[in-house]
């Protein structure tokens, strides 16, 4: 295995770095060692005495006071000898700490070389570490490249084997389905054929029936024609014989005796006003719609208000059924009337009744 070789930025890169870590370093303890450094305790002043004689004073007063001097220089001395030992015993004190620190720096100095060489040696046994888990990969690499080429070609085989099984099966499926492609085209027209006879046998039928329900529609039209035609001619004849009655009733009024043509004229105008009212009824059921709410005894009293001439000018309801969709449809029945024309003409007498009457409808009476 071949090593790479370090270009000369990389050889001057780490040990650069180091120097100048290491002499941060030293400035540093530098910086600690001043302000780790003892303070000295202050100085003591030295008193310092002075002996002066007064001429006057007595000898044993000189005397004390010579006693006294000597002593107080001896305690002077004494104090000036303890600050001397004191002040030395600090600067051997601050020596031998700078000396420590001194020889701290070094070891921390060479601790650090020693990593630096330990963090070399460790990149080292990697980098040789890492080329040897890429030649492995590449192998590996290669290898699976190789099981790789040789799956796909198995694949590629198998592959082309399933398309030709596909294919001959496919062949196999449109023969089979050709065969039954003919066989359900023969069925099929067989069921197309007996399908078209009974198409055609229920067209004939159909037809038949057609005809024979157009000639008994023809009959029943002519049917109804003739009961039409007969119902026209009796309600003509009865038309008739109620005129007949009444231009009889007049000419008996007019020919016979004032007590007589009284009572006629009463009986005439009673029966005027009942065939009125009848008329009244017979014209309201022909215009009107049947409520699905109407029901058997349902009674309603309307109010109604009409001209001479037979116009019918206001319509209410006086008396209600109980059912509001009945009420309004019997008064919307009564209001299309619109105008009696069979009222023109009658004698302000007969026609008074009229002006303002209630009727009572039901739905019997509507339904005529």
């Amino acid at each position: 295995m071949q090593k790479r070789e370090h270009s000369a930025s990389e050889s001057f890169f780490w040990p650069t770095v180091w120097a100048v870590a290491l002499h941060v370093l030293i400035f540093g303890m530098l910086f600690v060692s001043f302000a780790m450094t003892p303070e000295l305790p202050e100085a003591r002043p030295i008193v310092q005495a002075t002996l002066y004689q007064l001429k006057s004073k007595s000898q044993a007063t000189t005397q004390t006071n010579q006693k006294l001097a000597g002593e107080a220089k001896k305690s002077a001395a004494r104090q000036t000898e303890v600050e001397q030992m004191e002040t030395k015993k600090l600067e051997q004190e601050a020596i031998k700490a700078a000396e420590q620190k001194k020889e701290e720096t070094a070891q921390k100095a060479e601790a650090a070389k020693k990593a630096d060489e330990a963090k070399k040696a460790d990149a080292a046994a990697k980098a040789e570490a890492a080329e040897a888990a890429a030649a492995k990969a590449e192998a590996a690499k290669a290898e699976a490249a190789e099981k790789a080429a040789e799956a796909k070609k198995s694949e590629l085989a198998d592959i082309a084997k399933k398309k030709a099984e596909q294919e001959e099966a496919k062949k196999e499926a449109a023969e089979e389905a050709k065969k039954k492609a003919a066989e359900d085209a023969k069925k099929k027209a067989a069921e197309d054929a007996k399908k078209k006879a009974e198409d055609d046998a229920k067209k004939a039928a159909a037809a038949a029936a057609a005809e024979d329900a157009k000639k008994k529609a023809a009959e029943d039209a002519k049917k109804k024609a003739a009961a039409d035609a007969a119902k026209t001619k009796a309600q003509d004849a009865a038309r008739k014989a109620a005129e007949d009655k009444k231009a009889q009733a007049l000419a008996d009024l007019l020919s016979d005796k004032p007590e007589r043509q009284q009572a006629l004229a009463d009986e005439q105008g009673d029966e005027v006003a009942g065939n009125f009212d009848d008329l009244i009824r017979s014209r309201a059921a022909e215009g009107w719609a049947r409520p699905p709410s109407a029901r058997k005894n349902m009674t309603v009293v309307l109010q109604i208000n009409m001209l001479p001439d037979g116009t019918v000018t206001n319509v209410s309801v006086s008396r209600s059924s109980g059912d509001g969709p009945f009420d309004s449809s019997a008064v919307a029945a009564v209001k299309n009337i619109g105008r009696l024309t069979e009222m023109q003409g009658l004698k302000p007498a007969d026609f008074n009744p009229y002006r303002s009457f209630k009727m009572t409808f039901t739905p019997e009476d509507l339904a005529l």
